[in-house]
């Protein structure tokens, strides 16, 4: 990839808590995925009422700092596009709901 347009999509984001979540679409320009390992939080994610960001609907993968997850490549995202949502250790904590961890190198 070579242009942030050809980054995937946040084609989902489910945390209605996110100034920047219209309508369950996110209005970032673009996220940064981080957290610790096993997880996958949207670094993104600002906990507010007031809503921000661009008027369309175009928030890209800018960049993914979990090496371990499948669809990293060099720090970044592979996938067709991702899903932000609450995560199964910290309901209304927004994360990467695509990620999937590596499994062990045979």
């Amino acid at each position: 990839m070579s242009t942030l347009m050809e980054m995937p999509e946040v084609a989902e984001c489910s945390i209605d808590g996110c100034g920047y979540n219209h309508d369950h679409g996110c209005h970032a320009g673009a996220v940064t995925i981080a957290g610790h390992e096993g997880d996958a939080s949207c670094a993104t994610f600002i906990p507010l009422s007031t809503k921000g960001g661009l008027d369309k609907v175009i928030a890209h993968v800018g960049a993914c700092q979990r090496g371990e997850c499948v669809h990293n490549d060099h720090l970044e995202c592979g996938a067709a596009s991702i899903r932000v949502g609450a995560g199964p250790e910290q309901p209304g904590h927004a994360d990467c709901l695509t990620f999937q961890e590596r499994g062990p190198v045979l």
